[in-house]
C-alpha cells in the first residue's frame, strides 16, 4: 500500500511539474507575444500619419482623411505600411537626395507622389523619412536602402466632397510604369549632368554611408543601368498591333516578376550564342572574351558590366533583339487584387496560378518581393546543403544557393495581420444612405445574375473559406492576355536546367527552354528556403523552422480541387488550368473600381451594360469604350471613380490587353455556368442589383 502511494507521489510530482513547466512556456510566449506586439505596433500616429494635400494635378480634394472599420487601427495600419519585406530598389541616401528630371525638385516630394497616385504620409516613428504608403527603410548586408512593401499596391483611397476615405488592402491607383520610367531618366540625369551630378555627390557624401565621391558614382552608374534596363526589358512590344500601356490603377506584375527571375538565371553558356547571333561580330568577341573569367552563373557584378557594355558599345536595336529572346514583354496589366480574405482563399491571383495551402502564401509573397526588387544572389556550391535536398537537388553534388534579400520572417507576419483585415462597408454617413427597398429587390437579381459565382461570405468570420471558382476565359469571354501569357510564356531556365519541378499533374522536368510557369515555381521554393546572409546559421534555421511550422500550423487552407468550368492541367499541358479567371465573393466590391480584372470598365454600374459594338452603341446604355483614369473623385451613384473631364490616361478598349467584352451576365450575352443566358436586366433593375451590391 505504501509502495503505491510512493508511487502515485511520485506521478503526482512529475504531473505537477509537467504543469508547471507547461504555465511557464504559456507564459514566455504570451511574454513573446507581447513583446512581439509591442514591438510591431510601437508607432501610434493619429490618423496613421495621412498627409493632407488638398488638391492634385485632377483637381480631386482632400481636406481631411477618414478611415473605415477594417479590424485595424492606426498601430496595425503603420506595420503594414511600413514593414520592410526585403525589397532594395535603390540605396536609401540616393533616394533621398534624387530630383526629379522634370522640375528638379525632390524626386518623393508630395506632388510627385500624388502624380504617380502613391499615398504621401507624413513622418513617424516608423517613417522616419515621410516617405509614401508602401515605401519604407530597407537594410541589406548592414546596407540602407529604399524599397516597398505589398502596401504600396494595396492600400487605396477615394475622394468624396473634400474627403479622403483610405481603404486598407484596396487596390492602388498606382502608377507604376510611369513612376519606374521617370526614376530611370532622373538617374541617368543625375548621371550626365556635372551640375546635378556633383549636388547629388555631396549630399550623399553628407549622410555617411559612402566613403568617396567615386564609389558614389560608380554605384550611380550601376543603379541608372539596372533601372534603365529593366524598364527596356519589361517595355511592352508588339510589332503587329498596338501596345499595352498600363496608366493608373494597373500592372503586369507577374510579367516583372518572371523576368526578374530569368535575368538571376542567365548562364554564359545561355548568353553567349545569343550574343553571337544579335551582336555585330567584333562587339561580340570582345563582349565573349570579357567574360571569360566570370562563372558559369552570372553574378549581379557580372550581369552590371555586360549591361554596362552593351548600353556603351552596342545600338539599341541590337539590344532589344537580344533582350526579346531572353525575356517577355510584361504587357498584360491588371488590377492590383484587393486583399481583405487573401489568406481564406485556395488559389489566389486573377487566374489562380498560386495555391495558398501548406507554405504556399510565403511562396507567393516571395514573388511580390522579387517583383520589387527583393536582392538576388544565386550561385553555385559544392558543398552539401540539406535544404537544397529538400527541394530536389543533388545532396552531394553540388547545389544552387538562392540567397536573397527577402525577410522570410516579415512575410509570415504580414501574412497574419492579413487574416484580421476585413472588408470596408459603404460608409452610408459619408457616401449617402443606401435605399433597403431597392436593394431588398436587388438581392434577387443577384441570387439569378451572381450568385453561381460569387459566393456570399461572412467577412468578419474568423473560419470563412473563400473557394474560388474559375472559367475558362473562352467562357467568361474577357480579354484573355494576362492567362494566357502565364500559360505560353517561356524562358532559359540558365542554372535550374536539368531541374524538377512540382506540377498537379507530375514532376516537370526543367528543359532549356521551359514553362515560365514552372521556373517561378521552383525558384520561388528554393529562395524560401536558402539562409538569410544577415544571419547566422543557428539562428536562420531556428528562425526558419518556426516559420515554416507556424505557417503551415496557421494556415487552415489544405490542397484542394479547383472548381469551376475550366480546361483541367495533363501530363501535355501542366498549366492548361490557368487558362482561366476565377470569381471571388464581392464584399468591399464597391470599393475596388476599375472592373474587370484588367480594369477596362469605370464603373460597377458600366459592369452591368453590354460591351459597345458597332450594333448596339447607345451613348449611357453599353460600356465606354474609352474613358480616363487617375482620379480618385468617387461617383456613389454609379460606384467608381470619375471617367471624364480631366487629363488622366487615357484608356483605350480596343487594344488587346485592354478588352472590356465578357462578363456580360447583367446585359443577358454571357451564358451562367449552366449554359442558360438569362434576360437581359433593364435600367430600374441595374439600379436595384447595385444597390444590394453596395451593401456587400
Amino acid at each position: 500500500m505504501s509502495s503505491q502511494s510512493h508511487d502515485f507521489g511520485k506521478m503526482f510530482s512529475y504531473l505537477k511539474r509537467a504543469l508547471l513547466a507547461f504555465v511557464a512556456l504559456v507564459i514566455i510566449w504570451a511574454a513573446i507575444g507581447a513583446g512581439n506586439r509591442a514591438y510591431h505596433y510601437w508607432d501610434n500616429q493619429p490618423n496613421a500619419g495621412a498627409l493632407v494635400v488638398e488638391q492634385d494635378r485632377f483637381g480631386d480634394e482632400a481636406k481631411t482623411i477618414a478611415y473605415l472599420e477594417q479590424g485595424w487601427g492606426n498601430r496595425e495600419r503603420l506595420w503594414f505600411y511600413n514593414t520592410s519585406q526585403g525589397s532594395n530598389l535603390l540605396p536609401m541616401s540616393f533616394a533621398l537626395n534624387l530630383k526629379h528630371v522634370d522640375d528638379q525638385q525632390p524626386f518623393f516630394a508630395p506632388a510627385h507622389i500624388l502624380r504617380y497616385r502613391y499615398l504621401p504620409q507624413q513622418v513617424s516613428s516608423s517613417n522616419p523619412y515621410g516617405l509614401p504608403v508602401g515605401m519604407t527603410l530597407d537594410s541589406y548586408k548592414g546596407k540602407p536602402y529604399f524599397g516597398f512593401t505589398c502596401a504600396a499596391c494595396h492600400t487605396t483611397q477615394i475622394n468624396y466632397q473634400g474627403l479622403g476615405i483610405r481603404i486598407d488592402g484596396g487596390p492602388a491607383l498606382a502608377d507604376m510604369e510611369n513612376f519606374m520610367l521617370d526614376l530611370g531618366r532622373s538617374l541617368e540625369a543625375t548621371l550626365t549632368n556635372a551640375d546635378l551630378l556633383s549636388e547629388f555627390t555631396a549630399k550623399v557624401l553628407e549622410q555617411g554611408d559612402y566613403d568617396s565621391a567615386e564609389a558614389i558614382q560608380d554605384e550611380l552608374e550601376i543603379f541608372s543601368q539596372r533601372i534603365g534596363t529593366y524598364n527596356l526589358v519589361n517595355k511592352p512590344r508588339d510589332t503587329g498591333r498596338a501596345l499595352t500601356h498600363y496608366g493608373y490603377a494597373r500592372l503586369d506584375a507577374f510579367g516583372r516578376i518572371y523576368n526578374r527571375v530569368l535575368e538571376h538565371l542567365i548562364t554564359k553558356s545561355q548568353l553567349q550564342p545569343l550574343l553571337e547571333q544579335h551582336l555585330p561580330a567584333a562587339e561580340a568577341d570582345d563582349l565573349i572574351a570579357a567574360m571569360a573569367p566570370m562563372p558559369e552563373l552570372l553574378r549581379n557584378q557580372d550581369r552590371d558590366f555586360i549591361i554596362g557594355q552593351l548600353n556603351k558599345k552596342v545600338s539599341l536595336k541590337a539590344r532589344l533583339k537580344l533582350l526579346n529572346d531572353l525575356f517577355n514583354p510584361a504587357d498584360a496589366p491588371v488590377s492590383y487584387p484587393f486583399l481583405w480574405d487573401i489568406p481564406h482563399h485556395d488559389y489566389v491571383q486573377w487566374n489562380g496560378i498560386v495555391q495558398n495551402a501548406g507554405i504556399g502564401p510565403l511562396g507567393r509573397n516571395a514573388g511580390q518581393v522579387i517583383g520589387v526588387f527583393g536582392t538576388l544572389e544565386f550561385e553555385h556550391n559544392s558543398g552539401i546543403n540539406p535544404m537544397a535536398f529538400i527541394n530536389k537537388q543533388s545532396f552531394s553534388k553540388g547545389h544552387i544557393e538562392f540567397t536573397s534579400s527577402l525577410d522570410i520572417r516579415n512575410l509570415r507576419l504580414v501574412e497574419k495581420q492579413l487574416k484580421s483585415l476585413m472588408s470596408p462597408q459603404w460608409p452610408e454617413q459619408l457616401l449617402g444612405a443606401i435605399d433597403r427597398d431597392m436593394a431588398a429587390k436587388g438581392r434577387k437579381h443577384f441570387v439569378a445574375y451572381c450568385a453561381s459565382c460569387h459566393d456570399d461570405i461572412v467577412r468578419d468570420d474568423p473560419r470563412r473559406r473563400v473557394v474560388a471558382k474559375f472559367s475558362h476565359y473562352d467562357k467568361v469571354a474577357t480579354d484573355n492576355k494576362m492567362a494566357a501569357n502565364s500559360v505560353e510564356f517561356s524562358g532559359g531556365s540558365g542554372i535550374v536546367e536539368g531541374r524538377y519541378v512540382d506540377t498537379e499533374v507530375g514532376d516537370l522536368y526543367l528543359e532549356p527552354r521551359a514553362p515560365i510557369a514552372g521556373i517561378l515555381s521552383y525558384t520561388t521554393r528554393n529562395v524560401i528556403l536558402e539562409r538569410d546572409p544577415d544571419k547566422t546559421w543557428v539562428e536562420w534555421l531556428a528562425e526558419r523552422a518556426f516559420d515554416f511550422l507556424l505557417t503551415v500550423n496557421e494556415n487552415e487552407v489544405k490542397p484542394s480541387i479547383k472548381r469551376g468550368d475550366y480546361s483541367p492541367n495533363t501530363m501535355a499541358k501542366p498549366y492548361e488550368s490557368l487558362r482561366a479567371y476565377k470569381a471571388r465573393p464581392l464584399n468591399g466590391i464597391w470599393a475596388t473600381a476599375p472592373y474587370l480584372h484588367n480594369g477596362s470598365v469605370p464603373t460597377l454600374y458600366d459592369l452591368l451594360l453590354p460591351a459597345c459594338t458597332a450594333d448596339n452603341f447607345v451613348e449611357g446604355e453599353c460600356r465606354p469604350n474609352d474613358f480616363v483614369v487617375g482620379s480618385r473623385e468617387f461617383d456613389p451613384r454609379k460606384v467608381g471613380f470619375r471617367s471624364q473631364g480631366y487629363s488622366g490616361f487615357a484608356f483605350n478598349t480596343a487594344i488587346y490587353g485592354n478588352y472590356n467584352t465578357g462578363h456580360e451576365y447583367a446585359a443577358g450575352k454571357t451564358a451562367q455556368p449552366n449554359g442558360q443566358v438569362l434576360p437581359a436586366l433593364d435600367d430600374a433593375e441595374r439600379m436595384e442589383l447595385l444597390e444590394y451590391l453596395k451593401t456587400l
